[in-house]
Order: structure tokens, then C-alpha cells, then sequence
């Protein structure tokens, strides 16, 4: 049976806490990280209604998209709604825990499960995430201490790419110098030209890690003054995290796609709103879990047919559609956000071999509860 702690750095290394917006508040809210947790309720919203479903429900966990304490408070008194189901959970010993803006952005996170749920192939995040900085350093070195000067390189951080590490590139070359006085030279005298048989080599290292690693060769070097090259590598921007999704459909109408993300997402009050040409042709789709309309000026040149998000507004929407950009769709946030939950329960499940029991609240926690449509 594993402990909350457990269940936390599991969800950390999924959606990890430092890709979370500045303003969000993410991670452990409520709960003893010692305690066993054998039942986890699933929801998008920490509303009283969720908690008194998962409390209900004998849950060690609620884990939730949506921050409960988003805004700073100064307390948790049973006045308040917020602070009701503080209390609620703290006496039930149901620990609660969000992924929030951390999870919109990760790989099998909250945009990647809508765009799963509606079908998108060949799939990229509309705005990447940006890669980890990283340098490369050359240092050229006498053949002989070239394994020695790798393992010290290794030690220091430098070499490791994805799940490799020790990596590297050489090459053979000849080195040539001619030490001045003052110098005390580890090959040949001072005031004579010298060649040396040497190993160039090449390592990748994280930013972070520059300057340990290049003292890390210096120590290591056999010559008093080794010379490397160090340099800065740009980002490609191909990396699989990041704002938003971006893929293909099978050729259909704007009608015919609103009526596929109609029947993909939970039924609510809100339903499916779209703007533009019913009959517009759709092949690549651009959406993004939750409120979107950030993303809307990238989107104008871009090679997107439809914008599939949740929470647009009159004016910015008019004004996007005016362009002859991508059509819109609009949908409810809660809807939109609610496909992660069972991505999430099945990653659970895996990871945790079937310990723990999983259950997704299919409460609608939308704040629409129904709407009129006027009289034709």
C-alpha cells in the first residue's frame, strides 16, 4: 500500500510542480505524507459538492485539476465554503493534491488527453516548452588521459542525454603549441614548437552545471593551460511538452467536426458553441484544455482550420473571426478538462499495480447549470 508521499512524487515526476505558471498554486494542500492512501477520487474541481462525493467515498486522496486556495487566504474557518471543505477533508483524513497548469502543459496532460478524446493524429504542442539550456564543450587532450579526462567530465554532470549518460564524441587530431617562459609545460620545453598526438573531445552538459563541469576539466587536465571551446546550443523547439495541441483529423466539415466534439465531451448546460462556415472543410485542428483565448493571436498565421478551447469572450472572438483565421469552437471548461481524468486514472492503475483503488467523480462541476434558448 503506498503512502501519500509516494502518490505525490509520482504525480511530480508526471506533471512536474516547476512548469506550473508563476500565479498557480500546485502540489500537496491537505494530508500527512506518511498516511496510506488506498482509495483516490479524481476530479476537475474542488467544490463542496466533489468533497463531500470523496469524503463519502472513504477516499485517502482527492486529486484535483483546479486549485481549491488559488488566491492567498489568511485562513481556513468553517465560515466559508473554502474553508468547509478544508475541514471536511482534514476530519475525514482525505488528503488533497492539484495538478493545475503543471498538468495542462505535460505530456499525456490535460490538452493532450482532449486532443486523444477528439482524435487528433501526429500530434505537437502549439507552443512548446522551452528545453532544458544546455552547452557544449570541446577540450582537446593528449590521447592518453583522454578516458581519465571523460570520466572526470561524466562525474561532473556533463554526457547525460535523455535516458543515456557517459555520452560523447571524439575525434583524433595533432595539437600544436610552443610554451613561453614562465610556463611549465606537462610535454615538451620552453621556446620549442611541440605536436602532440591528441583526442578532441566532445560533451553536451545542462547550463546549470557549467561551471562545475569546466573546473571539473581543468582539474582533471594534464596540461597547465588546456584549451575548449565552450558554447551555448539553441533550442529546436520540437520538444513534446508545452501550451496547447496541434494535429490532424481525417478530412470533415466544421458542422461534422462540432458534432464529433459534441459526442466526445461530458454533456453540459454549455454545450458546443462554434463560429464560422458549417461547411468549411477541417483537417488540422488547434485546441487548448481550459480557457484559451491567450493563444489567440499566434493562431491567426497559423495552419490551423478549427481552435477548439473553452471561456471565449464576445469581443476577442469577433475580432479573431474578422481575420478569416481558423474557425472557432467553444466549450465548456469543465467538459474540456474532465478527458484527463481517465487518462490519469489509467496511469495510476499502472503505476501503482492495481494497490489503490481509482474512482472519477462524474459529478458536473460546471458553473452552467442549464440554459434557455428563446422562442423561434
Amino acid at each position: 500500500m503506498p503512502v501519500l508521499s509516494e502518490v505525490v512524487a509520482l504525480l511530480d515526476a508526471w506533471y512536474p510542480p516547476g512548469t506550473a505558471d508563476s500565479w498557480d498554486r500546485v502540489g500537496l494542500v491537505t494530508g500527512d505524507p506518511d498516511q496510506e492512501v488506498r482509495r483516490i477520487h479524481l476530479a476537475v474541481d474542488p467544490s463542496p459538492a466533489v468533497v463531500a462525493e470523496a469524503v463519502g467515498a472513504g477516499a485517502d486522496l482527492l486529486l484535483v485539476h483546479h486549485p481549491l486556495l488559488l488566491a492567498g487566504v489568511h485562513g481556513v474557518a468553517a465560515t466559508t465554503p473554502k474553508g468547509r471543505s478544508v475541514s471536511a477533508l482534514v476530519r475525514a483524513g482525505c488528503a488533497l493534491l492539484t495538478a493545475h497548469t503543471n498538468a495542462d502543459q505535460a505530456y499525456a496532460g490535460v490538452s493532450h488527453a482532449l486532443a486523444d478524446a477528439l482524435g487528433l493524429r501526429d500530434q505537437q504542442p502549439q507552443r512548446p516548452l522551452p528545453a532544458p539550456a544546455l552547452d557544449q564543450l570541446t577540450v582537446a587532450v593528449p590521447a592518453p588521459e583522454a578516458a581519465a579526462l571523460r570520466a572526470a567530465l561524466a562525474a561532473a554532470g556533463a554526457g547525460r542525454i535523455g535516458d543515456y549518460d557517459q555520452a560523447s564524441f571524439s575525434a583524433a587530431g595533432t595539437g600544436r603549441f610552443r610554451p613561453l617562459d614562465g610556463a611549465t609545460p606537462t610535454i615538451g620545453t620552453v621556446g620549442t614548437p611541440e605536436e602532440v598526438d591528441e583526442e578532441q573531445v566532445q560533451v553536451v552538459l545542462p547550463r546549470r552545471d557549467r561551471s562545475a563541469v569546466v573546473a571539473a576539466m581543468v582539474a582533471a587536465h594534464p596540461y597547465e593551460e588546456p584549451a575548449y571551446a565552450l558554447v551555448e546550443l539553441a533550442d529546436p523547439g520540437l520538444g513534446s511538452t508545452g501550451t496547447g495541441r496541434v494535429g490532424d483529423v481525417a478530412p470533415t466539415t466544421l458542422a461534422e467536426f462540432a458534432a464529433t466534439v459534441a459526442a466526445a465531451l461530458p454533456a453540459t448546460a454549455h454545450g458546443v458553441r462554434v463560429g464560422g462556415d458549417p461547411d468549411r472543410v477541417v483537417r488540422r485542428v488547434a485546441l487548448c484544455g481550459g480557457a484559451g483565448d491567450f493563444l489567440l493571436d499566434s493562431l491567426r498565421s497559423g495552419d490551423a482550420d478549427v481552435y477548439v478551447t473553452s471561456d471565449l469572450r464576445h469581443h476577442p472572438a469577433s475580432e479573431f473571426l474578422e481575420h478569416d483565421g481558423p474557425a472557432l469552437v467553444d466549450v465548456a471548461h469543465w467538459a474540456a478538462e474532465w478527458t484527463w481524468l481517465p487518462v490519469l486514472q489509467r496511469r495510476l492503475a499502472e503505476a501503482l499495480g492495481g494497490t489503490v483503488d481509482t474512482h472519477v467523480s462524474t459529478l458536473v462541476t460546471d458553473p452552467w447549470t442549464f440554459r434557455v434558448d428563446a422562442p423561434h
